[in-house]
Formats: structure tokens, sequence, C-alpha cells
């Protein structure tokens, strides 16, 4: 299959692997921190750490929207739910995420919910053609890679005066996380970023720069197959060892400099930034997020609705913030494994499919 066998041949693993052990200095530590949680669940599903020196060490990243979306979220969506008696649209990773008191939609739904899990925006937006008398609501979630198919249910809503369709927006943004993360009061020791691919179809290599620039750390686009990680981490191996920094993309077949500007065009004439967002483990982040502009009021679903926010706590002993800033990692929890299991997650690094945790666990890494 063109673009999936070419980049997972043997052969070319072998090579790129003598490569990099002949590349590392040995006397040094490489601290890479693979942003998207796509990266990570590829580092473990195909083996990378065996096949790469033991000086070279990666980092897990908050790359992962299910994963980085506070409990106070899933709340308010429960409360939609159970208060107003909505349809809500949501999809799969979201349901079995903890909220407060070990609630969640999953359960949520068994108590009665209207919740439909979905695989596209475009479900939603039929859900609620077909039920005209009930208040639908689309869960949206996800990096600027998802955010321009909300765009255009919004449109076509607003096209249709669909009047029972509104959207939960929870779109956040890749370069404003990178940026807590570097200026964090305690900033963990990173040396280079594998950055997300996907998200950059869509942005482009462009946003980067600044990170290369400001804070002199070297970042390569990084694509999702084992071929793709290998090759990009012996890039940063050699820009590290002749002291540069800068933006390269070994995800050229996909991603340009200047990115998709229809997806662009299309982002800005349906959201505004806010003024802050919560993410799970780093915090509020100013202007790290997305919300519907003024002229799609009417859509949004935190208007239409009146949606209480309450401060909420974490499960007690799992580390799954830490794990998102890269304080941690999941085998330094201990509750993985024993309490937290994908049956029973205590949070939502081990619920999302591109989950440091869940990788851990899928992997066998855990059980090594």
């Amino acid at each position: 299959m063109k673009y999936i066998d070419e980049f997972r041949q043997p052969a070319l693993a072998k090579q790129l692997a003598t490569s990099i052990a002949q590349t590392v200095d040995p006397q040094r530590h490489y601290r890479l921190m693979e942003f998207c949680g796509g990266h990570t669940h590829a580092i473990f599903r195909y083996g990378l750490h065996d096949l790469i020196p033991a000086n070279v060490e990666f980092i897990h990243g908050p790359g992962c929207p299910v994963c980085v979306l506070p409990i106070s979220r899933i709340d308010s969506a429960i409360e939609l739910v159970e208060k107003y008696q909505v349809i809500l649209c949501t999809y799969a990773d979201l349901m079995r995420v903890p909220a407060t008191n070990r609630n969640s939609l999953l359960k949520a739904k068994a108590n009665g919910g209207d919740i439909r899990m979905i695989y596209s925006s475009q479900e939603a937006l039929k859900i609620a053609r077909q039920n005209p008398d009930r208040q639908v609501v689309f869960f949206a979630i996800g990096f600027e890679t998802t955010t321009p198919p909300t765009a255009v249910v919004l449109q076509q809503a607003q096209a249709e005066r669909l009047r029972n369709f509104s959207v939960f927006c929870n779109h956040v943004l890749t370069p404003a996380a990178m940026q807590a993360l570097l200026d964090a009061p305690e900033p963990i020791v990173v040396d280079g970023f594998l950055g997300p691919s996907h998200v950059s179809t869509i942005i482009g290599t462009q946003p980067y720069q600044l990170f290369a620039e400001q804070y002199q750390k070297p970042i390569v686009i990084a694509g999702f197959e084992p071929l793709d990680v290998m090759q990009s981490t012996l890039m940063l191996i050699r820009q590290l060892n002749a002291g540069q920094h800068q933006v390269e993309n070994q995800y050229s077949r996909a991603v340009t400099e200047q990115g998709n500007r229809k997806a662009q065009d299309l982002m800005d004439a349906t959201f505004e930034l806010r003024a802050r967002f919560e993410w799970r483990g780093l915090g509020e982040i100013a202007n790290s997020a997305l919300k519907l502009k003024a002229e799609l009021a009417e859509f949004d679903a935190e208007q239409r609705f009146s949606l209480s926010t309450q401060a909420t706590k974490e499960v007690k002993g799992c580390e799954c913030p830490a794990i998102l800033r890269g304080a941690k990692k999941p085998q330094d929890c201990k509750l993985l494994g024993t309490v937290c299991t994908p049956d029973n997650p205590m949070g939502s690094c081990m619920v999302s499919s591109e989950g440091a945790c869940a990788a851990y666990w899928s992997y066998g890494r855990l059980r090594r």
C-alpha cells in the first residue's frame, strides 16, 4: 500500500538504526519529546526503543486532545445530557474519560442519557436534521486537525437555519501548548521536538519557527510510520550534534511550510481565540483554545445553555497531569496496571487511543 509499506520496511529500519547508533555521541544524553500521542503509540507498537541507543530518551508530550481536556469540561457535557436532556454527539474516546466522582459519559448513557457515538461531525448534523424536536449538541474536540470539519458543520447549520443544533467547542491549539511547556516555572529538560504531523498539515511548519529561534530547540515535523519516527530522530540528533536549532520537515509528503490555506481560512471565518482555557496537566493557558465567533453565537452550546463551572480534582494518585507535561512517565504512576486499567481507567491517559498510558498497556511495555 503506497505510503504505508514503504515506511515499514525492516531493511530500512535496520539501516536507520545503524545510522543513529553511529551518529549519537556516547557521552551525551538526548531528550526528545514526541509531542503527539500518535508518535508515542508508533514508538511502542513497532518496538523502536529496542532499535535506538539507550542514551536517546523519548519524552511523552501533551499531544493528545482527549487527554488534555480538563475534568470540568466532561462534567459540563454530562450536565447538558442530564439537566437539559439534549442529544449529545461525541467521539468514542471521550466516553470513558473519568469525570467528577468517577462519573463518565458512558455511565451517563447507561443511566438513560441520550449520548451517541459518532465518527464525523457530519453525523452530528444529520442527527439534528432527523430530530427537529430535540436539541442536538456536538461535543467538538481536537487540535487544529479536527477543527475545520467542525467549522464546516457550523456553516452548514447556519445556512440551513438549523436551530436545534449547537457545538460544545473544545478545540485547542498546539503551538500554545508547546510554548506553555517551554515557559513553565520549572520547565522539563527537552533537547528537541518531534513535531506533530497531522496538525502540521493544517498549520504548516511556519508556526514552529518561534520555538526554534527563541528557545533554540530543534524541531522535526515527523510522520507517524516507524521509519518516519526513526528518520526524524536521526535528523534531530544531527542538529543537536551540530549545535543547530532549525525547523525541518521530514513529513514533506503531506506538510508544507504554509499549510492548508483553505482550512485556515475556514477556521478564521468561524472561530476566534479564547482569552484563557484550562489544559489538564498544564493549567490555564492564554490564547490556547477556540470559541465560536459572535455571528455564530446562536450555535454555541455554552451560550445556549447555562452551563455551570466548578472546581474539580484529579483522582488521588493519578499521575496523568505530570505525564502530559513530560515531568513523569507512565511507569512512575503507582496506579498504572493495578487500579488503573483500560476497563477501569483512573485518568484520560489510559482511555485515549493516543494516551501514553494506553500505549504502555497495549504494547506490553508495562509488563516488560
